[in-house]
């Protein structure tokens, strides 16, 4: 859909118009299990794919003599997340560094497909006749929850893991208050609190920032419409156009590799305190 055909908002709400099984109508409330974005699924699919690949060929062309410089990027980056996860994780890392290294590799991508032009991706879909697509899975709340949610999962698994299912339990009904039958109710329901309250930030804080981000590139984008001449208005819209876009896509750079750290360390940290007790 030709952007100069629609106004501002119908711009903007087009393009935050996810490829759904509720099609053209879309969800029709904040939770809605019934509707699945697909451009979703699709691209954080695609995203994870690349990661492992990427991964993959930097451990099979990895040599004992001097090493090239993707050798060098990866071994770098690997010894990073390790340093990390040592310094915050007491206990054995076989599995959780990796962890680490694999959510910073995939929220980069996922957060990169942002630095993509926002109208390159729809346009392209519109060609096969997909009239929605909105790539970007980490502006979707869907897609950040759902790597909360697993990091919640592998909390609980450590937990029970590290201290036993006796022991885990046991935490959840006398910790913060100490062991005292009166307090099992609210020491329970402070945990219970705690578990979702970190579930919740870790997926709000990576769909909020990224978001913000996707919202913004569409309103710079909407600066190229004002173009009807050679006018003051029209050139002051290209002008603002191209400088906008050019500085707001260096910051975001930035923004890219910052949430997908914050995300990563928080995961760290979650998993940390697991096999921490109170």
């Amino acid at each position: 859909m030709a952007a100069e055909a629609l106004t501002a908002t119908e711009y903007i709400t087009h393009h935050l118009h996810h490829l759904s099984t509720a099609g053209a109508a879309g969800q029709s409330s904040i939770i809605d299990f019934s509707v699945i974005n697909m451009d979703t699924i699709v691209f954080s699919i695609l995203m994870m794919a690349c990661a492992l690949y990427l991964m993959y060929k930097g451990a099979k062309k990895a040599t004992s003599g001097v090493p090239g410089k993707w050798q060098c990027a990866v071994e770098m980056l690997v010894e990073f997340v390790n340093e990390q996860a040592k310094s915050i994780v007491h206990g054995d890392r076989t599995f959780i560094a990796p962890l680490a290294l694999t959510v910073f590799v995939w929220v980069v991508l996922m957060n990169a497909i942002d630095l993509i032009p926002v109208d390159l991706l729809p346009t392209i879909a519109a060609w096969f006749g997909i009239h929605y697509l909105r790539p970007l899975p980490t502006a979707d709340l869907n897609g950040t929850m759902g790597i909360s949610v697993g990091v919640l999962f592998l909390m609980i698994y450590y937990g029970i893991k590290i201290k036993g299912l006796g022991g885990f339990g046991r935490e959840l009904f006398v910790a913060p208050f100490g062991n005292y039958p009166l307090l099992w109710p609210f020491n329970f329901a402070l945990n219970i609190i705690e578990y979702l309250a970190k579930c919740v930030s870790l997926g709000m804080r990576l769909f909020g920032n990224m978001y913000a981000g996707e919202l913004l590139f569409f309103l710079i984008a909407l600066l190229g419409s004002l173009w009807v001449g050679f006018d003051g208005l029209s050139i002051f819209g290209v002008f603002g156009h191209a400088v906008a876009g050019i500085c707001w896509w260096l910051f975001h750079v930035l923004i890219v590799i910052l949430q997908a750290f914050i995300m990563m360390m928080l995961t760290l940290v979650y998993i940390g305190q697991a096999h921490e007790g109170h």
